[in-house]
């Protein structure tokens, strides 16, 4: 088993980098098993064992898929390897959830049985806040407390308001594409309107929520779907940008802004009511 020590400084290392992975622990088996409790594995986004050991490949397959999605979705998984007549007699299958665990068929011919709690540990978010608004600012101002890496443009208004973004980009170019927690809050409010959504849509992003009235996204999107972008991509935008709270004041409009992103983060969906 992988000293403590070791996995510490791998776990502290990897925080540090940003990548986000999830820990696999041991925490109960039932007759003849390969890890035993307290046994515990590093697993990364793609599904690679960074570190430490759960057992062979009668529960790696089932550990690295839980992994993969926890990371994904960010909520954390208990998986039961069972055998799989112990799962037909509960009249359960492999990839059923049960009582609040995530069913596996232990094929292994040591029969055993294994609980498996695999927690994610997601880098902090990148929320890209674009334009030199009020309202901007406030969101930038606001966002750090929320858990979000915070990153603006260098001649925003945002990073002249005594806000401090960890990233500053000088232009939309430089904005790497790929991001896997990445959300925009696009906040012009009438200066650079479209460079900034025409930007935005080529980059990946979870949300982007846009602060002007829905007539004026009906406006840009016609113009944005005339220059060739796809329809989907454009309906994915959020305008107004907010859960309605009635909101007045650009601080106001900023925290309804970061409700509805924290609302993205935490359940993967808009609320439609």
């Amino acid at each position: 088993m992988t000293p403590i020590s070791d996995m510490t400084e791998l776990l502290s290392r990897l925080k540090a980098g940003g990548e986000s992975f999830a820990v696999a622990t041991v925490i109960r088996t039932v007759s003849v098993t390969a890890a035993k409790p307290g046994a515990k594995a590093v697993i990364d986004a793609d599904g690679q064992v960074l570190e430490g050991w759960i057992g062979g490949g009668c529960a790696r397959h089932a550990v690295i898929k839980a992994a993969k999605k926890a990371i994904d979705d960010g909520q954390p998984r208990l998986v039961s390897l069972q055998p799989g007549e112990l799962l037909a007699e509960q009249g359960l299958a492999s990839g059923d959830e049960h009582e609040g665990r995530v069913m596996a068929s232990n094929m292994c011919p040591s029969k055993g049985t294994m609980d498996i709690f695999v927690e994610p540990v997601l880098a902090n978010p990148e929320l890209l806040v674009l334009g030199s608004s009020p309202v901007a600012a406030m969101v930038v101002q606001l966002a750090e407390g929320f858990g979000f890496s915070v990153a603006a443009m260098r001649d925003s208004l945002a990073t002249r308001s005594g806000s401090s973004p960890q990233v500053l980009y000088d232009n939309h170019a430089d904005v790497t594409p790929e991001h896997a927690h990445r959300y925009v809050v696009i906040a012009t409010q009438g200066n650079g309107d479209v460079d900034a959504l025409r930007a935005a849509l080529g980059w990946q992003f979870r949300h982007i929520g846009f602060v002007g009235s829905r007539r004026k996204m009906s406006f840009l999107r016609d113009k944005l779907l005339a220059e060739g972008f796809d329809g989907a991509s454009l309906q994915r935008i959020k305008a107004p940008a907010g859960l309605d709270i009635g909101a007045v004041t650009p601080l106001e409009i900023a925290l309804s802004i970061l409700a509805e992103v924290v609302q993205v983060r935490r359940t993967g969906s808009l609320d439609p009511t």
